[in-house]
């Protein structure tokens, strides 16, 4: 089947990305029409566009309740999609995702123990170190488990993901209920969950520069990633370290977790499917498909939230569990094909 153009399928994917965030901005408990939100929007950007005919309540509805959740949606879609992606090559395995293979719950650890036990030795820099320091130790123990006693397989690497992801799940959930503050405990469950209510601009600029420079950082080794797909010991003969290689973007891609992981909470399966329906899309090269699977990724994301925040409406699903919903058949599906194979 012949692919359509690479540069249409990018404008599209941005097109479907600035309807999914103004869908998520204009919808809620006040519906705004789409056009009063792009007013407002270029209001705020001093574009000279007449006197405002709105009332302040919705400039501050959008400005400062609705936009920052939207773009913080669409910066962990973008960062769970793409570091999916990266992962996918590093281990070589179609099923590879952050929450697969444990780095998501290394850093919920970290992160839920910031939060229960009320922890601040770096200031508001803390929850993210320690989501970062869990997600890191996370993948190296999976990867590790993996590579023990012989050749990594699919299987191995399957199961060392999901028995580390439910050890340190049952840490996690230790920690909540051992809390002395309920409080505490209830918001740290709820935030296992995964869930964007209550984003701030305060909130986004530590994620979206980890996610920015990250994706920045994989599409300029898209070339040692795309060696990876061949196997590691064609990558070496083509003068890659491999072992380095890998180790070095194992950090980033849990330094970018772990960033991701502290304002979201757990959200699963994102980093598995995305990354699949990118390469239908425009093929396995990285220098093509990380960009597109940051769109998609961000779009996608941007479009659960909104049905979580709008299903069973006042009241909010955590979106890892619409994520989930969606994701766990195509992962069966995924192996289904695979073992066909």
């Amino acid at each position: 089947m012949r692919r359509a153009p690479y540069p249409l399928i990018l404008v599209v994917l941005a097109a479907l990305l600035l309807l999914a965030a103004t869908a998520g901005v204009a919808a809620g408990s006040v519906g705004l029409p789409f056009g009063e939100v792009w007013s407002i929007l270029l209001h705020r950007l001093r574009l000279p566009l007449g006197e405002p005919t709105w009332p302040a309540v919705r400039e501050t509805i959008v400005m400062d309740v609705r936009l920052p959740r939207v773009l913080l949606c669409a910066v962990v879609g973008a960062g769970l999609s793409v570091c999916g992606m990266a992962l996918q090559a590093l281990v070589r395995n179609p099923l590879a995702d952050p929450m697969l293979l444990g780095v998501s719950s290394g850093g919920t650890v970290g992160a839920v123990a910031v939060m229960v036990l009320n922890l601040s030795v770096f200031g508001a820099l803390t929850l993210p170190l320690a989501a970062f320091a869990g997600a890191l130790l996370a993948l190296f123990l999976v990867y590790g488990l993996a590579r023990a006693g012989g050749r990594m397989t699919t299987i191995r690497l399957v199961l060392a993901g999901v028995a580390t992801a439910e050890v340190l799940s049952a840490v996690a959930s230790f920690l909540i209920v051992t809390s002395n503050d309920p409080h505490k405990a209830d918001s740290a469950l709820r935030w296992m969950l995964g869930g964007l209510a209550g984003t701030t601009w305060d909130l986004l600029w530590i994620p979206a520069a980890a996610v920015l420079l990250g994706t920045a950082v994989l599409l300029g080794v898209s070339r040692p990633l795309n060696l990876l797909l061949a196997g590691e010991e064609a990558a070496a003969a083509l003068g890659l370290d491999v072992h380095r290689f890998r180790g070095a973007m194992f950090v980033l891609v849990a330094l970018m977790i772990g960033a991701i992981v502290a304002v979201s909470g757990s959200i699963g399966f994102v980093g598995l499917m995305l990354p699949h329906m990118v390469r239908l899309l425009v093929g396995a090269d990285h220098r093509r498909a990380l960009p597109a699977a940051a769109l998609m990724g961000a779009a996608f994301l941007i479009a659960a939230d909104l049905a979580a925040r709008s299903l069973i409406a006042p009241e909010e699903i955590p979106i890892g569990i619409l994520t989930a919903v969606t994701g766990g058949p195509f992962f069966l599906w995924l192996m289904r094909r695979k073992a066909a194979r």
